[in-house]
């Protein structure tokens, strides 16, 4: 299934990609070349959003948060993309930049975890 989103959103996914948080950079390397079983893509724009990673076959949305998440302004925001999504069929986690760096390993865990709920196969 071909996800639909702002053409627009190409460049400046490929510019996310090449400067990467520290978090985000992080998480790729476990990420990466299906290091957990599944595959998955960095900066993907869907809808009128970019988002951190994506995993098509389970249709998980992976978010790294920055500190700035923590505003009233953008957690709401946040919480009205999380909603598109839904309804797009996705599952969103987010993560805390903090939380990927001092425990990746509960992070790897919690998104495996939800992948082998899922009831798809792995690529």
């Amino acid at each position: 299934m071909v996800i639909p989103y702002n053409t627009n959103h190409k460049i400046i996914s490929k510019s996310l990609r090449s400067k990467p948080t520290e978090a985000e950079r992080c998480l790729w390397k476990r990420l990466k070349l299906k290091h957990i079983g599944y595959i998955f893509h960095r900066q993907k724009p869907i809808g009128d959003y970019i988002v951190d990673f994506y995993c098509p076959k389970a249709k998980l949305i992976i978010e790294v948060d920055g500190d700035y998440h923590s505003s009233a302004e953008m957690a709401g925001n946040d919480k009205v993309r999380d909603k598109i999504m839904q309804n797009l069929g996705m599952t969103v986690l987010r993560f805390h930049n903090s939380e990927v760096l001092n425990n990746t390993e509960k992070v790897i865990d919690t998104i495996r975890q939800i992948l082998l709920a899922s009831s798809f196969d792995k690529e």
